[in-house]
Formats: structure tokens, C-alpha cells, sequence
């Protein structure tokens, strides 16, 4: 279809559309929603009355209506917005500092906000159905003071977590209840079978280690000294280590190129759009393990499940304060070496998209309090927690009724580590706050280690289960199955968007129409254009630092209507190649409409040339994992989306204000970024004309579509 037939189709049908909008608006609430399924009605909020254009509509795409070649502006040429946003982005080794809130009240709802915002991130809200653990515990190692078996259970079906279970000798004979101890092990070469046989001599020679056995196998060392304290202590495999081989150390640990045969629609593989759009991420794998370790461990017999402990250093020290973050259950954490305002966790297992936007390790930490938090420093990242990071948590368990429940051991001349020194100060922290009354037996000693035999779960009467590509695909389509039907069923009780999709929109999109921040207005330029006025200048969010080009189109005979333009050449689109604004703005000025054009970051005057971007930015990092950015800064998408609640929290305050706003999208391309608005509007919003043009989150193929949001498919 040639360009002029095409505009003249566009005009008839869009003309058609608006008279049917405009009548739709006199009346609220009696919006039109065209019957098709290429976008989620649901997703755009009951308090909105929608037009949606799709089908003819979607072919024209961004063609409707040639761009002016000049609009009036809010900067002089050559000059950018002074937005924050325009600056560096923010990545693993940025700075993240904790202020904790004056009072218990203001940390609460802050609390609340950041536990949500965690379990979105690694895809655990909802949280996957609680299968059956079918847990299989053999190969009993007797040795003096204490037993080893050897333990696996389903924490999905078909997907093992792997380990060791320590008991004290005796223990479930005399049918007392233990207190009990989770060990991730963190990134120790291989894991639970660590052997440090080389470098044994030196660590001893520089006070790190007192023993041979102990210190080639430190990881095995804190968990018979614990047992010997009197715990049950289960020590698990975190994914691609030791036994844990379903999904290999490469792609956990090591992944660093996106895989094209994993890049699907349907059976897509980890990392993947698919996968970051549905938020399933291997640090939201392995802290599900986590939390079936916690089911496990409080599930034994001879457990008090009212006394359990979690420890790690590392990785481990990861899993250990997001574990603590998340559940309720542990009465005791000490992450080692791993909490710190700088470095943030530079491993894929310790990234998820969404998760360290506005927060980081303190304050993940923090959400521990009031209960027993102790920690240690090292000459690495955390060096610096005495003074950065460690006093401000100190405030906050004064604040919160508890300050002798947190601690800090720095041992600032040892490299990264969880040494004898620093075992030494967790079996202390351990021994007090669990009550072990093991005062007498807090040194550690010697030890026959295991051999890789002794500790491996698997063998000829326990085979190993599947692995692999297939295995991988399998895991991520039977979660999602199971996470979606959930959804649906939480949306259908709702009759519309669930509490559920809610939370999740607005954790996805990062801020809501409440939170838009203070807005004030700027005029750069302003002309009489006959019945309508045309200013030209910039909007101001002075809370974020954020700054518009906006222009405003005043019709004379104003009726309390206004309608946000939204176009994939920012204000711009208002008008036509000769200057005039386009026939169907002049409609709705004519009806008395306001009509506001507006540049989203990175369209129009934020850009050097005019021309709108075509990909997302991405931080220096050069694996190809979307958390490195993502897991650090809103999507390019949420900002935009963020632009909009600007300019609607300014109609909404100004002296003028509107007594009804709509959005109008006839690009597709910003068609996502209306439906987000819309979400999280909080019905400010009340029509809106959405061109879908058939977009689906679960469509996008590339992670830095400038459209991409990571879990836009899943809400």
C-alpha cells in the first residue's frame, strides 16, 4: 500500500476512533476496548477506559504522520536536559550506601518495600508451589564426636539440591532437638569438595589456618565444629558445584555470551529475554533451594526449628543475607566477607534483574533486625564496612530496640576469606544467640576429612538425574507453567488486575503516580496559534533530578480536558512536516481539548541528533547477562514510563488542573510505555488510546529493545 493511501486509511480510521473517544469522554467510563487478543487489557487497570487499535492499525506502525522538521524548543541547540539520568550507569562495583530511616514506622513500610521488590526480582512472587522434598539421606559416616550422611531432595520436580548433613553423635537417638545451621558454601573451587592442598602450608604460616586437615578443607571444617557444638548442620551444594551438576558450573558461574538456541518464545534457556521477561534468573533458582533447605532442615526430627542459623562467606554470604531477607525462619544469619557498600556480588548467581535498583548488601542485610547479625570485613570489597556501612547499622539496631545484635569482626589482614580467624568469631556469634551453651568447646580442632566419595550423594544405587539443555528448558517452562496458572487464578478472584499483578507492575515500572515526585514547570517559548496557545519549556522533577522538554497546547475554550501525546518522535509528533499540528491534535483542540507533547528520555532534545534511540544502554561489563544492568538501573521502558507520571503529577497540581486526563499512543513503540503508565497511574489516568500494533513482552527477543522489561511478560 503506497505512504498516501496509507495516512488516508490511518486518518479515516483514527478520525472515527477520536469521535468515538471524544463522545466516550463526556461520559466517563464508558470506554471501548476492541476485542482481540494481541495485548492484555487487564494490564492497563480497571480506573482506565481504553481504545485499543490493532490489526489494519498495526501495519502503519510509526508511519502515521511525517515528522516536522522544526517544533519549537525548550533548550537551545547543542543543549541536553539536565536529567540524572543522562549520566553514567550504575553497576556492580558502584557505591551503595545504607540510611537507615529515623523511626521504627518509616522502616517498616521501607522494609516492606524492599522484601517485595527482592522476591519480584528473583522471580518469587508468587512463590512456586512447595512440592513434595521426597528427601533420600544415606551413607552414614561415624566418626567420634559426630555423623555425616549424605542427603538429596527435590526442591521442584525433578530439580536436587545436593549435600551433607552433620549431626552430633547421638543426636536424634536421644530425641532432643537441636539447633541447626544452613551452609552455603560460596565460590570455593568445586564447591562442598574443596581442597586447598597446595596452598595449606602458607595459610598455616600466616596465621589464617591452625590445622592440616582443617585448613585444606575449611568448608567442612565450620560444619563439624559446629556439630561438635551441638548443631545439625546441613551443608548444600550451590548450583553447577560438587553434586549439583543439573545445570553446569559453566552456564552458573561462567556464563558470558547469550546463546542463540536458547533465545526462543518457547523453551527458552537461562539468561535468555524469555527468561529475564518472566524474571527466572540462576540467583532466583538457587535462593529457592535456599528456602527448600529451610523446609528440609526444620522438617528433621531432632531440629527446634525456632533455633536455626545460616552462614556463609562469598557467594555463600549472599545466599545467606538474601535467605534472611526473604524468610522468616532463621533466628541467626552471619554473612562472611560479602556485605559491604561497594562490590555488590560479581557473579551471574548473585545478579537479578530489579534487585539493587535504590538499594544494595547493607541494606539487605539491615532487614535482618531486630535478630542476631554478625559479619566480618577482609582486605577486599569489604574493607571499608568499619567506617562505611557497619556504623549505619549500628543506628539501625539501636533504632530498632537491639544494638547489641550486631557485629562486626574485621580482619583486614587477611585477603577474602572464612578462615580459622574469622570461624573462630561466627562459632562465638552462633554459641550466643542460639544458646548452644558450648562455651567449653568453641575452639576448633583437627579433623579426618571426607573424601570426595564419602561426601558425593550420588552412586550406583542413586543415580544421577538429568542434565543438560533439555533439563534446563524443562525446569524454566514447568516453573513459569505453574507460576502463571497461579496468576491467572489470582486475576480471575480479582475479576481484574490481581493485588498480585499490582505489586508486580509497580515493582517493574519502579515508581507509581504517588511517588512521581515534586514537579515544576519552566516556559521557554510561547505563541498564539489563533484558537489554541503554544508554549514550549521543560518540567522539572526536582525529586529525582529529572527534566523534560514538554510542549503545552492550550486551546482558548478549554473544557477541563487534557490528553498526553505520546509519539516515537517525542513532542514532535504532534505535528506535521509544514509546522501545523497534526488534523487529529487540531480535533481534540477544537473540542477544548489540552494537548501536551512530551520528550521520554533518550527521544527528541535528548538526543544529540533528534533521532530517537534504537537499543537500551548497557553497563561495561561484558558478559551478556541482562542483570548487570538491569539488576542496577530501571529500564528504558520504566523510565520512559516514569516521564509520563511527571507530566500527569503536574496536571495534577497545577492551578489549571484537569478535571480528566487521557494518553494517547498510536506508535507501537511506545504502546508499552501507555500501558505501563496506565498501570501504575492510580486511575489519574482515565482514557487512553492505545495502537498496539500486536506488541507482547513475550515477543521481544533482544535484551536491550528499547521496549524490554525485565518481567513484563510474567505480570
Amino acid at each position: 500500500m503506497k505512504t498516501a493511501a496509507v495516512q488516508l486509511l490511518f486518518s479515516t480510521i483514527f478520525s472515527m476512533e477520536i469521535d468515538f473517544f471524544l463522545r466516550a469522554w463526556r461520559f466517563p467510563g464508558n470506554g471501548y476496548a476492541e476485542a482481540m487478543p494481541p495485548f492484555p487489557y487487564s494490564t492497563l487497570g480497571r480506573a482506565t477506559s481504553v481504545i485499543l487499535l490493532s490489526g489494519y492499525i498495526a501495519s502503519i506502525g510509526s508511519t502515521t504522520g511525517p515528522r516536522a522538521a522544526e517544533v519549537p524548543r525548550a533548550y537551545a541547540a547543542g543543549i541536553l536536559p539536565n536529567d540524572v539520568r543522562l549520566g553514567p550507569l550504575k553497576d556492580l562495583d558502584g557505591y551503595f550506601p545504607f540510611q537507615p530511616p529515623a523511626t521504627r514506622e518509616e522502616w517498616d513500610r521501607r522494609a516492606a518495600e524492599v522484601r517485595a521488590r527482592t522476591l519480584v526480582a528473583l522471580g518469587l512472587s508468587p512463590l512456586p508451589p512447595r512440592t513434595p522434598l521426597n528427601p533420600v539421606i544415606h551413607g552414614l559416616v561415624e566418626r567420634d564426636d559426630y555423623t555425616v550422611e549424605k542427603v538429596y531432595f527435590e526442591s521442584w520436580p525433578g530439580f536436587f539440591v545436593t549435600g551433607n548433613l552433620y549431626r552430633p553423635k547421638g543426636a536424634a537417638a536421644k530425641g532432643t532437638k537441636h539447633a541447626a545451621i544452613l551452609s552455603p558454601h560460596g565460590h570455593w573451587a568445586n564447591g562442598r569438595f574443596y581442597d586447598n592442598e597446595k596452598g595449606i602450608k602458607q595459610e598455616i604460616a600466616s596465621g589464617a589456618e591452625r590445622f592440616e586437615d582443617s585448613g585444606r578443607s575449611p568448608l567442612q571444617a565450620r560444619c563439624v565444629q559446629l556439630a561438635r557444638m551441638g548443631c545439625v548442620v546441613f551443608h548444600y551444594d550451590m548450583l553447577g558445584n560438587a553434586d549439583s551438576q543439573q545445570l553446569s558450573a559453566d552456564l552458573v558461574h561462567g556464563f558470558s555470551k547469550q546463546r542463540p538456541e536458547m533465545n526462543a518464545t518457547t523453551n527458552w534457556g537461562l539468561y535468555s529475554p524469555q527468561a529475564e521477561a518472566h524474571l527466572q534468573s540462576i540467583m532466583g533458582l538457587q535462593t529457592w533451594n535456599s528456602i527448600r533447605a529451610l523446609d528440609f532442615i526444620t522438617s528433621l526430627s531432632d531440629v527446634d526449628p525456632s533455633r536455626i542459623g545460616v552462614t556463609g562467606a562469598s557467594g555463600g554470604g549472599t545466599q545467606t543475607f538474601v535467605l534472611c531477607a526473604i524468610d522468616p525462619r532463621p533466628a541467626v544469619e552471619f554473612p562472611a566477607v560479602m556485605v559491604s557498600t561497594a562490590m555488590q556480588g560479581g557473579c551471574t548467581c548473585e545478579n537479578a534483574s530489579l534487585l539493587r535498583i535504590n538499594s544494595g548488601n547493607v541494606e539487605f542485610a539491615a532487614l535482618f533486625a531486630p535478630k542476631p547479625l554478625g559479619m566480618t570485613a577482609a582486605d577486599d570489597w569489604t574493607k571499608e564496612m568499619p567506617s562505611k556501612g557497619f556504623p549505619e547499622l549500628q543506628r539501625h539496631f539501636r533504632m530498632m530496640g537491639a544494638p547489641e545484635n550486631v557485629q562486626l569482626t574485621p580482619l583486614l589482614h587477611f585477603g577474602h576469606n572464612y578462615n580459622y580467624v574469622s570461624r573462630a568469631a561466627m562459632y562465638g556469634w552462633m554459641n550466643r544467640h542460639l544458646k548452644l551453651g558450648a562455651d567449653a568447646s568453641l575452639v576448633e580442632h583437627d579433623f579426618k576429612r571426607l573424601t570426595i566419595p564419602e561426601m558425593s550423594v550420588w552412586d550406583d544405587a542413586h543415580p544421577r538425574p538429568e542434565n543438560g539443555p533439555e533439563f534446563e528448558r524443562k525446569l524454566l517452562r514447568t516453573m513459569w507453567e505453574a507460576e502463571q496458572k497461579e496468576i491467572e487464578e489470582s486475576a480471575l478472584k480479582s475479576g481484574g488486575p490481581s493485588a498480585l499483578q499490582k505489586e508486580g507492575n509497580r515493582i517493574l515500572i519502579g515508581r507509581t503516580l504517588d511517588r512521581a515526585g515534586d514537579v515544576r514547570w519552566k516556559m521557554a517559548t510561547k505563541e498564539d496559534r489563533g484558537n489554541f496557545l503554544e508554549m514550549a519549556g521543560t518540567l522539572r522533577n526536582t525529586t529525582y533530578n529529572e527534566e523534560l522538554p514538554v510542549i503545552f497546547l492550550y486551546p482558548k475554550k478549554s473544557k477541563d480536558r487534557a490528553a498526553v501525546w505520546l509519539g516515537s518522535h517525542g513532542k514532535s509528533s504532534l505535528y506535521n512536516a509544514d509546522g501545523a499540528v497534526r488534523g487529529e491534535v487540531k480535533r481534540l483542540l477544537d473540542a477544548g481539548v489540552t494537548v501536551t507533547g512530551v520528550d521520554l528520555i533518550y527521544q527528541g532534545e535528548f538526543t544529540a541528533d533528534g533521532k530517537p534511540v534504537t537499543a537500551t544502554r548497557t553497563v561495561k561489563n561484558p558478559r551478556e547477562s541482562g542483570a548487570y544492568t538491569f539488576g542496577y538501573n530501571d529500564s528504558l521502558l520504566a523510565q520512559r514510563a516514569h516521564d509520563v507520571l511527571t507530566v500527569i503529577a503536574y496536571m495534577k497540581h497545577h492551578e489549571d488542573r484537569p478535571k480528566t486526563v487521557a494518553l494517547i499512543a498510536l506508535d507501537p513503540e511506545v504502546t508499552p510505555v501507555a500501558a505501563a503508565a496506565c498501570a501504575v497511574s492510580n486511575g489519574a489516568i482515565h482514557n487512553a488510546v492505545v495502537n498496539t500494533g500486536g506488541f507482547r513482552f513475550g515477543k521481544l527477543l533482544d535484551l536491550h529493545d528499547v521496549n524490554f522489561l525485565p518481567g513484563g511478560a510474567k505480570y
